[in-house]
Protein backbone atom coordinates (compact mmCIF):
# COMPACT_ATOMS: atom_id res chain seq x y z
CA UNK A 1 0.00 0.00 0.00
CA UNK A 2 1.24 3.22 -1.31
CA UNK A 3 1.40 6.29 2.09
CA UNK A 4 -0.89 8.92 2.07
CA UNK A 5 0.36 12.03 -0.94
CA UNK A 6 0.45 14.45 1.24
CA UNK A 7 1.93 16.21 4.43
CA UNK A 8 1.77 18.74 6.55
CA UNK A 9 5.70 19.20 6.83
CA UNK A 10 7.92 19.16 4.03
CA UNK A 11 11.82 19.49 3.00
CA UNK A 12 13.66 21.30 0.70
CA UNK A 13 13.78 19.32 -3.33
CA UNK A 14 16.76 20.51 -5.26
CA UNK A 15 14.98 19.97 -8.22
CA UNK A 16 11.40 21.52 -7.90
CA UNK A 17 13.39 24.34 -5.84
CA UNK A 18 9.67 23.85 -3.75
CA UNK A 19 8.95 22.65 -0.84
CA UNK A 20 8.26 18.78 -0.58
CA UNK A 21 7.82 16.52 1.84
CA UNK A 22 9.31 12.92 2.06
CA UNK A 23 9.96 10.68 -0.79
CA UNK A 24 6.21 8.94 -0.06
CA UNK A 25 4.30 11.91 0.46
CA UNK A 26 4.79 15.02 -1.79
CA UNK A 27 2.83 18.33 -1.17
CA UNK A 28 3.26 21.86 -2.26
CA UNK A 29 2.03 25.34 -0.61
CA UNK A 30 -0.39 27.21 -1.97
CA UNK A 31 -0.27 31.05 -1.18
CA UNK A 32 -3.03 31.42 1.25
CA UNK A 33 -1.56 28.74 3.36
CA UNK A 34 -3.30 25.77 2.38
CA UNK A 35 -1.05 22.80 0.46
CA UNK A 36 -1.98 20.64 -2.64
CA UNK A 37 -0.76 17.16 -3.38
CA UNK A 38 1.65 17.02 -6.12
CA UNK A 39 -0.25 13.84 -7.98
CA UNK A 40 -3.64 13.45 -8.01
CA UNK A 41 -6.36 11.89 -9.91
CA UNK A 42 -8.30 12.92 -12.65
CA UNK A 43 -12.14 11.87 -12.83
CA UNK A 44 -13.49 13.14 -16.04
CA UNK A 45 -15.48 10.50 -18.22
CA UNK A 46 -18.31 10.06 -20.81
CA UNK A 47 -21.68 9.15 -18.89
CA UNK A 48 -22.61 7.40 -22.36
CA UNK A 49 -19.52 5.15 -22.41
CA UNK A 50 -18.90 5.09 -18.48
CA UNK A 51 -20.56 1.96 -16.53
CA UNK A 52 -22.59 3.18 -13.68
CA UNK A 53 -20.37 2.89 -10.53
CA UNK A 54 -17.12 2.94 -12.03
CA UNK A 55 -16.29 6.39 -10.76
CA UNK A 56 -17.10 5.58 -7.11
CA UNK A 57 -15.10 2.17 -6.62
CA UNK A 58 -11.92 3.85 -8.80
CA UNK A 59 -12.00 6.59 -6.29
CA UNK A 60 -12.05 4.67 -3.40
CA UNK A 61 -9.40 2.31 -4.59
CA UNK A 62 -7.46 5.39 -5.35
CA UNK A 63 -7.87 6.65 -1.28
CA UNK A 64 -7.15 3.22 -0.30
CA UNK A 65 -3.74 3.23 -1.75
CA UNK A 66 -2.78 6.60 -1.13
CA UNK A 67 -4.40 9.40 -3.21
CA UNK A 68 -5.50 12.25 -1.59
CA UNK A 69 -6.17 14.59 -4.18
CA UNK A 70 -9.41 14.33 -6.65
CA UNK A 71 -10.05 16.47 -9.27
CA UNK A 72 -13.42 16.66 -10.73
CA UNK A 73 -16.45 18.57 -12.10
CA UNK A 74 -19.80 18.54 -11.91
CA UNK A 75 -20.01 19.02 -15.72
CA UNK A 76 -18.31 15.50 -15.52
CA UNK A 77 -21.44 13.80 -14.28
CA UNK A 78 -20.25 11.59 -11.35
CA UNK A 79 -19.69 13.95 -8.85
CA UNK A 80 -22.46 11.85 -6.70
CA UNK A 81 -20.33 8.93 -6.91
CA UNK A 82 -16.94 10.67 -6.41
CA UNK A 83 -18.58 12.36 -3.49
CA UNK A 84 -19.80 8.91 -2.29
CA UNK A 85 -16.11 7.44 -2.40
CA UNK A 86 -15.10 10.13 -0.39
CA UNK A 87 -17.50 9.97 2.49
CA UNK A 88 -17.64 6.35 2.66
CA UNK A 89 -13.62 6.38 2.60
CA UNK A 90 -14.41 9.04 5.51
CA UNK A 91 -16.62 6.85 7.20
CA UNK A 92 -14.69 3.84 7.48
CA UNK A 93 -11.80 5.53 8.86
CA UNK A 94 -9.55 5.06 6.24
CA UNK A 95 -9.17 9.30 6.00
CA UNK A 96 -10.45 12.49 7.26
CA UNK A 97 -11.82 14.88 5.60
CA UNK A 98 -9.14 17.32 5.93
CA UNK A 99 -7.06 14.68 4.57
CA UNK A 100 -8.78 14.89 1.34
CA UNK A 101 -8.17 17.36 -1.48
CA UNK A 102 -10.93 18.00 -3.55
CA UNK A 103 -11.28 20.25 -6.43
CA UNK A 104 -13.95 20.72 -8.45
CA UNK A 105 -14.74 23.73 -11.42
CA UNK A 106 -16.86 25.95 -12.88
CA UNK A 107 -18.30 25.27 -15.91
CA UNK A 108 -17.97 27.82 -19.12
CA UNK A 109 -22.05 28.40 -19.26
CA UNK A 110 -22.08 29.28 -15.44
CA UNK A 111 -19.91 32.11 -15.48
CA UNK A 112 -21.98 35.27 -14.91
CA UNK A 113 -21.75 36.79 -11.96
CA UNK A 114 -24.96 35.80 -10.61
CA UNK A 115 -24.75 32.10 -11.09
CA UNK A 116 -21.29 30.94 -9.22
CA UNK A 117 -22.63 30.43 -6.18
CA UNK A 118 -25.88 28.65 -7.45
CA UNK A 119 -23.52 26.13 -9.39
CA UNK A 120 -20.82 25.58 -6.72
CA UNK A 121 -23.52 24.75 -4.04
CA UNK A 122 -24.93 22.09 -6.52
CA UNK A 123 -21.08 20.54 -6.89
CA UNK A 124 -21.54 20.69 -2.82
CA UNK A 125 -25.48 19.14 -2.32
CA UNK A 126 -23.99 16.31 -5.15
CA UNK A 127 -20.73 15.38 -3.24
CA UNK A 128 -22.83 16.13 -0.24
CA UNK A 129 -19.53 17.95 1.26
CA UNK A 130 -19.89 21.10 3.40
CA UNK A 131 -16.94 22.96 1.07
CA UNK A 132 -14.32 21.98 -1.60
CA UNK A 133 -10.67 22.37 -1.00
CA UNK A 134 -9.91 24.24 -4.54
CA UNK A 135 -12.38 25.89 -6.95
CA UNK A 136 -11.46 26.70 -10.50
CA UNK A 137 -12.90 29.49 -12.97
CA UNK A 138 -11.57 29.58 -16.90
CA UNK A 139 -13.19 33.51 -17.18
CA UNK A 140 -12.29 36.22 -14.78
CA UNK A 141 -15.93 37.89 -14.93
CA UNK A 142 -16.31 34.67 -12.41
CA UNK A 143 -14.01 35.75 -10.18
CA UNK A 144 -15.55 38.27 -7.91
CA UNK A 145 -18.03 35.89 -7.18
CA UNK A 146 -16.15 33.16 -6.06
CA UNK A 147 -14.24 35.52 -3.78
CA UNK A 148 -17.49 36.12 -1.83
CA UNK A 149 -17.94 31.95 -1.86
CA UNK A 150 -14.47 31.91 -0.13
CA UNK A 151 -15.52 34.40 2.28
CA UNK A 152 -19.09 32.16 2.80
CA UNK A 153 -16.76 29.40 3.68
CA UNK A 154 -17.92 27.02 1.01
CA UNK A 155 -14.40 26.65 -0.98
CA UNK A 156 -10.88 27.23 0.57
CA UNK A 157 -8.90 27.93 -2.06
CA UNK A 158 -9.62 30.00 -5.81
CA UNK A 159 -7.92 29.09 -8.99
CA UNK A 160 -8.26 29.65 -12.58
CA UNK A 161 -7.89 27.80 -15.47
CA UNK A 162 -6.79 28.12 -19.04
CA UNK A 163 -5.31 31.48 -18.33
CA UNK A 164 -3.00 32.77 -20.37
CA UNK A 165 0.02 35.39 -18.96
CA UNK A 166 -1.82 38.52 -20.31
CA UNK A 167 -5.22 37.08 -18.63
CA UNK A 168 -3.35 36.62 -15.23
CA UNK A 169 -1.89 39.68 -15.32
CA UNK A 170 -5.31 41.37 -15.87
CA UNK A 171 -6.67 39.40 -13.13
CA UNK A 172 -4.09 39.78 -10.62
CA UNK A 173 -3.65 43.66 -11.26
CA UNK A 174 -7.61 43.97 -10.92
CA UNK A 175 -8.87 47.18 -8.73
CA UNK A 176 -9.93 45.67 -5.46
CA UNK A 177 -9.28 41.92 -6.09
CA UNK A 178 -9.37 40.32 -2.21
CA UNK A 179 -7.93 36.74 -2.67
CA UNK A 180 -5.25 36.02 -5.29
CA UNK A 181 -5.54 33.12 -7.55
CA UNK A 182 -3.41 30.09 -5.64
CA UNK A 183 -3.33 27.78 -8.97
CA UNK A 184 -3.67 28.03 -13.15
CA UNK A 185 -4.72 24.28 -14.10
CA UNK A 186 -3.21 23.87 -18.05
CA UNK A 187 -2.62 21.38 -20.44
CA UNK A 188 0.83 20.32 -19.57
CA UNK A 189 2.90 16.97 -20.50
CA UNK A 190 6.62 16.61 -22.82
CA UNK A 191 4.79 17.21 -25.94
CA UNK A 192 3.45 20.73 -24.11
CA UNK A 193 5.68 21.89 -21.62
CA UNK A 194 4.89 25.44 -21.26
CA UNK A 195 8.24 26.77 -20.07
CA UNK A 196 7.29 31.02 -20.33
CA UNK A 197 3.51 30.27 -18.39
CA UNK A 198 5.08 27.83 -15.92
CA UNK A 199 8.13 30.62 -15.36
CA UNK A 200 5.64 33.36 -14.61
CA UNK A 201 3.23 31.17 -12.01
CA UNK A 202 5.95 30.62 -10.29
CA UNK A 203 7.05 34.46 -10.23
CA UNK A 204 3.27 34.58 -8.83
CA UNK A 205 3.47 32.42 -6.39
CA UNK A 206 0.61 30.36 -8.59
CA UNK A 207 1.36 26.59 -8.97
CA UNK A 208 -0.04 25.03 -12.03
CA UNK A 209 -1.83 22.35 -12.08
CA UNK A 210 -1.46 20.23 -15.13
CA UNK A 211 -4.17 18.67 -16.93
CA UNK A 212 -3.54 15.99 -19.92
CA UNK A 213 -0.22 14.59 -18.13
CA UNK A 214 0.25 11.70 -20.14
CA UNK A 215 -1.09 12.82 -23.09
CA UNK A 216 -4.22 14.39 -24.93
CA UNK A 217 -7.24 12.49 -26.67
CA UNK A 218 -6.44 11.08 -30.46
CA UNK A 219 -8.96 12.88 -31.97
CA UNK A 220 -8.11 13.87 -35.38
CA UNK A 221 -9.93 17.65 -35.53
CA UNK A 222 -7.74 18.72 -33.36
CA UNK A 223 -4.54 17.01 -33.02
CA UNK A 224 -1.87 16.56 -35.24
CA UNK A 225 -1.50 12.78 -35.91
CA UNK A 226 1.61 12.68 -37.32
CA UNK A 227 3.32 13.13 -34.01
CA UNK A 228 3.25 10.01 -32.28
CA UNK A 229 1.36 8.99 -29.05
CA UNK A 230 2.82 10.58 -26.20
CA UNK A 231 3.40 7.16 -24.17
CA UNK A 232 5.20 5.89 -27.66
CA UNK A 233 7.70 8.78 -27.85
CA UNK A 234 11.53 7.02 -28.36
CA UNK A 235 12.70 9.40 -25.79
CA UNK A 236 10.46 8.52 -23.20
CA UNK A 237 10.62 4.59 -24.23
CA UNK A 238 14.33 5.20 -24.00
CA UNK A 239 14.44 7.47 -20.56
CA UNK A 240 12.07 4.57 -18.90
CA UNK A 241 14.29 1.00 -20.15
CA UNK A 242 17.06 3.29 -18.41
CA UNK A 243 15.04 3.58 -14.68
CA UNK A 244 12.90 0.88 -15.08
CA UNK A 245 9.30 2.90 -15.65
CA UNK A 246 6.92 2.86 -18.29
CA UNK A 247 6.89 5.95 -20.63
CA UNK A 248 3.79 7.26 -18.38
CA UNK A 249 5.64 7.38 -14.75
CA UNK A 250 8.55 9.14 -17.21
CA UNK A 251 6.20 11.76 -18.67
CA UNK A 252 4.70 12.22 -14.75
CA UNK A 253 8.16 12.65 -13.07
CA UNK A 254 9.09 15.16 -15.39
CA UNK A 255 6.10 17.12 -14.37
CA UNK A 256 6.57 16.32 -10.67
CA UNK A 257 10.51 17.21 -10.65
CA UNK A 258 9.35 20.58 -12.06
CA UNK A 259 6.77 20.77 -9.13
CA UNK A 260 3.61 20.61 -11.90
CA UNK A 261 1.03 19.18 -9.77
CA UNK A 262 -0.36 16.39 -12.11
CA UNK A 263 -3.87 14.83 -12.23
CA UNK A 264 -3.77 11.55 -15.05
CA UNK A 265 -6.86 10.28 -15.46
CA UNK A 266 -7.63 6.46 -15.13
CA UNK A 267 -10.94 4.90 -14.12
CA UNK A 268 -8.17 1.06 -13.89
CA UNK A 269 -6.71 0.21 -11.13
CA UNK A 270 -4.26 -0.86 -12.38
CA UNK A 271 -2.81 2.08 -14.01
CA UNK A 272 -4.02 4.14 -10.88
CA UNK A 273 -1.58 2.34 -8.55
CA UNK A 274 1.18 2.31 -11.72
CA UNK A 275 0.79 6.64 -12.28
CA UNK A 276 1.68 6.97 -8.41
CA UNK A 277 5.02 5.28 -8.74
CA UNK A 278 7.05 7.89 -9.56
CA UNK A 279 9.44 8.01 -6.73
CA UNK A 280 12.29 9.13 -8.69
CA UNK A 281 14.48 11.22 -10.13
CA UNK A 282 15.23 12.10 -13.35
CA UNK A 283 19.24 14.02 -13.47
CA UNK A 284 19.13 17.78 -14.98
CA UNK A 285 20.33 16.13 -17.94
CA UNK A 286 17.51 13.92 -18.62
CA UNK A 287 14.89 16.49 -17.36
CA UNK A 288 16.44 18.76 -20.51
CA UNK A 289 16.22 15.72 -23.30
CA UNK A 290 12.82 15.61 -22.38
CA UNK A 291 12.04 19.08 -22.39
CA UNK A 292 13.66 18.96 -25.87
CA UNK A 293 10.52 17.12 -27.12
CA UNK A 294 8.22 20.04 -27.18
CA UNK A 295 10.62 22.15 -29.16
CA UNK A 296 11.03 19.31 -31.70
CA UNK A 297 7.79 18.69 -32.43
Amino acid sequence: MLKPLCSSKGRRSKFTGMSLTTAETHAVPLSDGNRIPLLGLGTYSDPRTTAKGTALECVKHAIDIGYRHIDGALVYFNEHEVGQAIREKIADGTVKREDIFYCGKLWSTCHPPELVRPTLETTLKTLKLDYVDLYIVELPMAFKALEACKDAGLVKSLGVSNFNRRQLELLLNKPGLKHKPVSNQIECHPYFTQPKLLEYCRQKDIVVVGYSPIGTSRDPSWVNLKCPPLLEDEVLVSVGRKYGKSSAQVALRFNVQRGVVVIPKSFSPQRIHHNAQVRFEHVPKTQSVIRMINWIK
